[in-house]
């Protein structure tokens, strides 16, 4: 039995905190995003698609480098936040929070913009004959039809956070309580030669992904069934 080092314990709660954190601002941002991406037919929805896109084939340390320049002393977000009186993002949670949207917003998009086209027109239609506004069919029609593409989103981008390691490691270092999250925790451990330490958080890790991905699949086909 190896006994689990109280720093870990906080970067496995750090980890979690950011990932609900992550997950409810990609829920508020990428549901209004994918209706937009749906419906729109415009020539610049190509351009868009590909920027929410691009986290998925980037390597995770150029976005966070990129992030640390503009979000630094240097850059014009570190030097807008700085005149707001916000501090700097980089090393920090709200850094964290920051990259981990940016970098998990396709994991949400998609699904809930593949839900959101799979609907068709047809049920916005016949809700705008009963007279239904714009926002009540949205709210009333097309997200209830689109929960299993939502529920997808929610676990995907949760389950993405929870594995982030290069984009965390640029912007937040490794400090213990403010930045160390758990991906970070177990490279810390190697590198130190903690093997076992390593073993107990990559474990978790592992059985934590299993779990996830079997509760994504029995969770479509249930959802799958109740749309059907």
């Amino acid at each position: 039995m190896f006994d689990i080092d109280p720093l870990d314990i906080q970067s496995v709660w750090l980890t979690l905190k950011l990932a609900s954190v992550t997950t409810l601002i990609l829920l508020c941002v990428a549901t209004p995003l994918a209706w937009w991406l749906a419906h729109n037919r415009r020539w610049y929805k190509g351009p868009v698609a590909a920027v929410v896109a691009l986290p998925l084939v980037l390597p995770p340390t150029v976005l966070g480098f990129y992030l640390l320049l503009l979000m630094g002393p240097q850059g014009a977000v570190g030097e807008l936040t700085a005149a707001l009186g916000l501090g700097r993002l980089p090393f920090s949670f709200a850094g964290l929070v920051v990259g981990s949207v940016l970098f998990s917003l396709p994991f949400a998009v998609q699904p809930i913009q593949n839900a959101f086209e799979s609907m068709g027109k047809r049920p916005l239609e016949v809700a705008a004959t009963l007279r239904a506004g714009t926002w009540d069919r949205f709210v009333s029609v097309a997200l209830p039809l689109a929960r299993p593409g939502i529920l997808t989103a929610v676990i995907l981008a949760f389950a993405h956070t929870v594995g982030e390691f290069g984009v965390v490691l640029m912007l937040g270092g490794n400090i213990p309580g403010e930045t160390r999250v758990l991906s970070v925790a177990i490279y810390s451990h190697v590198e130190a030669v903690e093997y076992g330490a390593a073993h107990v958080l990559a474990g978790g890790m592992v059985l934590f992904s299993f779990l996830v991905l079997l509760g994504l699949y029995l969770s479509s086909g249930k959802l799958s069934k109740v749309v059907k």
